[in-house]
């Protein structure tokens, strides 16, 4: 069964850098459209960014210029780095293996917290 696990998070500061990764199991990693989602803290899980089997990229207009999707297929890596992180990036990120980009989620990770503080 098709398993995606996250790590990276953590409590940083305001401004920081943070890298998330999210390794993967059981699937044809290099054939599958991948993304993150962010959830706040009583509120619904939202995409942040996608990117294709190619390697191509799309983001949500809102963190557009600071968050960096990326892949390493030779190890089934997916990674979000995070640029000059916000108190509103605080929250759980979840790692989801999708079948087109933007489309609804076929796999979910369990997700990683991310707490920033100012």
């Amino acid at each position: 069964q098709a398993r995606l696990v996250e790590s990276g998070g953590g409590l940083v500061q305001a401004g920081d850098f943070l890298s998330l990764s999210c390794v993967a199991f059981c699937f044809t990693f290099r054939q599958w459209n991948l993304g993150w989602y962010h959830q706040s803290t009583g509120k619904e899980r939202d995409a942040v960014a996608w990117i294709n089997a190619n390697g191509n990229a799309e983001y949500a207009d809102s963190v557009k210029g600071r968050f960096k999707i990326s892949r390493n297929n030779s190890n089934n890596t997916l990674f979000l780095h995070i640029d000059n992180i916000k108190p509103e990036d605080t929250g759980t990120y979840f790692c989801v293996r999708i079948a087109h980009m933007q489309a609804p989620p076929t796999t979910w990770g369990q997700g990683t917290q991310v707490t920033v503080s100012l």
